[in-house]
Parts: C-alpha cells; sequence; structure tokens
C-alpha cells in the first residue's frame, strides 16, 4: 500500500481505538485496516499496537510513531494547499489548542466565527491545562499564556494578563480588606491548584519579592469551583485575572493588594513558522488577533 496512505489508516486505529470503529470511520473493510498495520509492523520490525480480544492498545514505539505521522501527513496537507495558491479559500482541518477555561471562554467564539466565515474548514479544540508539544501532537495553533521558551515558535501578542487576589464584596466586608500580603494569614484562603499549586504566594514590593505562605482552608483542581466559592462569599482566591474578569466586571468580585502584584503575563497566538503560509492557518490566526486584541479582559 502507499506509505501515506497506511499512516493514515494506522492513525485511523489509534485514534477509534480499534480496527472495526477504524474501518468503520474511513469506510473500508476490516481486513484492509489490519493489513495496513500488519505492513507497517513488518517493514518497520516493530510492535505499533498491542492486540487483546477486547482492547487495542499502542505500544510506546507507536505511540512515538504516531506523533511523527500526525506531523508528516499534516506538512503533507499544509504543501499541497501552499502549492494551490496562497489565495485559496481556507479548507481542511485546524488544530487548536489552550488552556481549559481560557479556552471555553475566549478561544471558542474565535472558532466558531471561524467556522461561519469558511465553509470548507472544520476545527479540533484540545483545550487542556497542561503545556502541549505542539510539533509531537499535530498542533497548528496554540493560544497562549506566559513568556515562550521556545523560539522555535512564531508568535503574536495580543494581550496580557495578571495574577489578582480577590474576594467578594460581602466577604470583604465582614473580614475586612488586607492591606499588606502578611495580612491574608488572617483570612479564608481557596487555592485554585491548577493556578497556583504552591502555598508559597509571591508578590512584588518595591522592587523586592514578597513570600507570603498561606494556609487555604479549601483546596480544588477545578478553576470553576473556586470561582463558585469566592464569589458566594467564602474567603479570598487568588486567580488570573481572565478568568475572574466578567465578575469583577459585574462588581461580584473585587481585587485585593493591587499594588503588590507581578508583572503581567503576554498572551500570544502561536504557531509554527512553516505553517503560517497555509491559507487555513493563516485565515485563523488573523481572525483570532483581530478578535482578542479588542478583548477587553486582557487588554
Amino acid at each position: 500500500m502507499d506509505r501515506l496512505y497506511t499512516m493514515s489508516i494506522f492513525l485511523a486505529v489509534v485514534d477509534e481505538g480499534g480496527f472495526a470503529p477504524a474501518a468503520r470511520k474511513l469506510r473500508i473493510s476490516p481486513p484492509v485496516v489490519t493489513r495496513a498495520v500488519t505492513e507497517l509492523e513488518e517493514t518497520m520490525g516493530v510492535r505499533l499496537l498491542t492486540r487483546t480480544t477486547r482492547v487495542v492498545r499502542v505500544t510506546d514505539v507507536g505511540a512515538r510513531y504516531a506523533a511523527d505521522c500526525r506531523r508528516i501527513l499534516a506538512d503533507v496537507a499544509d504543501s499541497e494547499q501552499a502549492a494551490a495558491g496562497t489565495h485559496e479559500q481556507p479548507r481542511g482541518k485546524l488544530v487548536i489548542t489552550s488552556s481549559v477555561l481560557f479556552g471555553a471562554m475566549y478561544v471558542t467564539p474565535v472558532v466558531t466565527e471561524y467556522l461561519r466565515r469558511y465553509p470548507d474548514t472544520e476545527v479540533e479544540c484540545r483545550f487542556v491545562d497542561r503545556v502541549v508539544n505542539m510539533m509531537d501532537e499535530g498542533i497548528d495553533v496554540a493560544v497562549r499564556l506566559g513568556h515562550l521558551p521556545d523560539s522555535s515558535y512564531q508568535a503574536v501578542r495580543v494581550g496580557q494578563v495578571r495574577q489578582v487576589v480577590c474576594g467578594s464584596p460581602a466577604y470583604l466586608d465582614a473580614r475586612g480588606i488586607p492591606l499588606t500580603p502578611g495580612e491574608l494569614a488572617g483570612h479564608d484562603i481557596v487555592l485554585a491548584s491548577p493556578v497556583t499549586a504552591s502555598t508559597e504566594w509571591r508578590f512584588e514590593s518595591e522592587r523586592q519579592s514578597v513570600v507570603v505562605r498561606v494556609r487555604p482552608r479549601l483546596v480544588s483542581t477545578s478553576n470553576d469551583a473556586v470561582i463558585t466559592a469566592v464569589v458566594g462569599g467564602f474567603g479570598l482566591t487568588r486567580l488570573i485575572s481572565y478568568m475572574v474578569a466578567p465578575h469583577l466586571a459585574a462588581g461580584r468580585l473585587k481585587t485585593v493588594l493591587a499594588q503588590y502584584e507581578s508583572a503581567p503575563m503576554p498572551v500570544n497566538v502561536v504557531h509554527h513558522e512553516g505553517r503560517r503560509s497555509t491559507p487555513k492557518v493563516r485565515a485563523f490566526i488573523d481572525l483570532a488577533v483581530a478578535m482578542l486584541r479588542v478583548e477587553g479582559a486582557f487588554n
């Protein structure tokens, strides 16, 4: 079989979790799927998949090969689109990543507008609270918060965010407003572990760092749960400003210790330089930059 075709079949097995589901997705017979994977394994002399009567699992070698297949197939598709002409209408699948809450609040509106404008496109959103390896996981565009250590990516800055300490007006009226980081010891603290896993909170004071150890009464892995608790009047929390922007604007939350905040973190639209020229990626980046730069939550 054609090697690119067998790669696409292998990826379908990995993504669908089995030979029969992959065959249904590709609309081919199960024996064709089995033969394609067997051909790959025999050619390379390695086991890519572990089969049992109930489940198909990817081996470590198979997982690495699947990442390579995604990258190769994506590059081939991009090259074909580029060769067709830079003015071609965007088409094909785009894979986007961002953190969970940021993606839900700000990236999703960009995605839906993109899909409305370009009917020949489709988008897969991978919203996860971890740093994704864009190359290995076949990501076209990422929206990331914070400084980018890897210079192999191209980044377009669209704004900035801050870490803020906040609480509800009712809580602050009842317990008082802390005027220095040290006064947090007298307050109920709600800790959002995806944002601040450590109980040592760092602040900036007169160009010096101030570290305060807090004792949280509530810890949650869900940023939404933390926001619900604090809006409901229980304690103070530390979150990234965009997460609570609607509540701050509506007066449901107020920030404290603003004069001790650390330097803002940039918000960037990130992509591989080589893929910037494809119509689907170029159109998404242009739209994302335009929409995110007017978003008041981080500008």
